[in-house]
């Protein structure tokens, strides 16, 4: 789809699908994201947003320098296409109500829901007590040092509440569990294979403490999120058939809430095992909103039957640390980087309505 289709008189709620078929049209792998930040920067600067171009991160924004500023943030970047799509991945094919395509759900439906949904309020003469503030970034599949909302938040102030657009089928999750990855060490003493006796088996030493934490339970239990649990995903020991080995190492994967710190969790286990414990990573820290938040409440009245719940899986969410945020937008979090990923026109639309509603709401209840 070329970008000639997209014209300002066109970008409405019901035409969000246009929007979402050019942006998924666009190839833009992670680093690789300049013809997408290009193009949407141009729509959104001939809708009449105030446009700030971080690198390849858009920031646009209307209203006023008074008041909350609720930031409306998804990312551009997408994964690699893999070699069987029904459909070529970059062609943004739709089909009995579906748009085909890499991107199209994880996480250009939210992109194209967001940019719509703000485009159409500024249009409609919406003037907010406060800053509604759409933030487009790169890298967020890759994360690390380029992740691009890292980026713009040293360039700009923090808001006071925000939205993450990832798909949850427009339901707002309130809560995701964080990343800790710990390396345990376990110690020997190396001997012949055949003179075991003379020597300390560190594999056996490692078996015996994974067994302790597959066995553990921790006690505390998030509300949305459950239990925090751990898994070894990556095992090493030994380097030769015929010898005792003297170390085996192993991580372990522990997707946490905030019910603990990282380092309450990394201490307990040290209390608990033989195996040295050491934190390999533990930046990506646990999230949560208080349900009775002004954010929370927004997006509960915004859509009828909208639930609560709370994600095993991280987003951008975690750079925002400590603002009130809600994790929302269109689609099936389950077809995110498959080769059948898709969403539904409609969800689409409803997509864009119901961030209209949250911004509305939310401001709205800024003035009580």
């Amino acid at each position: 789809m070329s970008e000639s289709n997209m014209s300002e008189s066109n970008m409405t709620e019901s035409n969000v699908l246009a929007l979402h078929q050019s942006l998924v049209s666009i190839p833009s792998l992670s680093h690789e994201e300049t013809d997408a930040a290009n193009f949407l920067e141009d729509v959104l600067r001939k809708a009449g947003l105030q446009v700030r171009r971080i690198e390849d991160n858009i920031v646009a924004e209307f209203g006023s320098t008074h008041g909350p500023v609720l930031m409306l943030n998804s990312h551009l970047d997408v994964v690699p296409p893999s070699s069987d799509h029904p459909f070529p991945p970059f062609e943004a094919t739709l089909k009995d109500g579906k748009v085909y395509g890499r991107g199209a759900v994880d996480a250009k439906a939210s992109v194209a829901a967001m940019c719509t949904a703000m485009m159409d309020l500024f249009r409609s003469g919406f003037h907010p007590e406060g800053k509604v503030q759409g933030v487009f970034t790169v890298c967020e599949e890759t994360g690390g040092q380029d992740n691009g909302l890292e980026r713009v938040l040293q360039e700009i102030p923090l808001p006071d509440a925000a939205l993450v657009g990832e798909p949850t089928f427009m339901q707002p999750c309130v809560a995701q569990k964080g990343l800790l990855i710990l390396r345990l060490d376990a110690k020997g003493k190396t001997a012949h294979a055949a003179r075991a006796g003379y020597g300390d088996n560190a594999i056996s030493r490692m078996v015996r403490d994974i067994a302790k934490l597959e066995a553990h339970s921790f006690e505390r239990v998030h509300d949305y999120l459950g239990e925090t649990t751990a898994n070894v995903t990556v095992i090493e020991g030994g380097s030769a058939r015929n010898v005792i080995p003297d170390l085996c190492s192993c991580f372990v994967d522990i997707r946490s809430t905030p019910s603990y710190t990282h380092d309450e969790i990394a201490e307990s286990l040290n209390q608990m095992l033989e195996s040295e414990v050491h934190i390999h990573s533990k930046r990506f820290v646990p999230t949560d909103t208080d349900p009775s938040s002004q954010i929370v409440q927004a997006c509960l009245s915004a859509s009828p039957g909208a639930t609560a719940f709370g994600s095993p899986t991280m987003s951008d969410w975690i750079h925002l640390k400590d603002i009130p945020a809600v994790k929302i937008g269109p689609g099936d979090s389950t077809l995110s980087h498959t080769a059948a990923e898709h969403v539904e026109v409609e969800e689409l639309q409803r997509g864009a309505a119901i961030y209209k509603n949250i911004i509305t709401s939310f401001f709205r209840k800024s003035d009580v």
